[in-house]
């Protein structure tokens, strides 16, 4: 992949998508996402912004550590300049168009779950706590239905 093939196929998934220095910002869902590259590192960057990290707790962020080892696959709860992010990293000469495409995907869903599920998707690495907290907030759920 190169910087200008990149772009080329944010543009397809985003017409509107706004050039950025070393980047673009585009819109997929209604959520805005900011790809950076640094092609002589051989970088990129995916980030959406979730919130502001000033009120996190330590219980969020480990919930977010047990989620970037099993639910959040590709992408990743990260935190910089004050702000929670969802972020996709990956090599850019070896990024493939599909993995490029999946990453945003992962990292739109991992913003949008965030409070909720922490998942970037419906698969889960397996191993770690998150099944166990799903299953707690499933039987939850379901104890809340009892009275329905």
């Amino acid at each position: 992949m190169s910087f200008d093939r990149m772009i080329e196929i944010l543009l397809a998934l985003d017409p509107e998508a706004t050039p950025v220095p070393q980047g673009i910002g585009l819109t997929i869902g209604d959520v805005p996402v900011l790809v950076m590259s640094d092609p002589a590192a051989n970088r990129m960057r995916a980030m959406v912004p979730i919130a502001s990290a000033e009120g996190l707790t330590e219980a969020d962020l480990m919930r977010m550590m047990q989620a970037n080892f099993d639910t959040a696959l590709d992408a990743r709860y990260a935190v910089a300049n004050d702000r929670l992010w969802s972020v996709y990293i990956h090599p850019l000469r070896e990024l493939e168009t599909e993995q490029l495409i999946s990453g945003l995907a992962q990292t739109v869903v991992l913003a949008l779950t965030y409070g909720t599920f922490y998942a970037s998707g419906s698969m889960s690495f397996g191993a770690g706590d998150s099944a166990e907290l799903h299953r707690e907030l499933l039987e939850e759920l379901l104890e809340r239905g009892e009275e329905l």
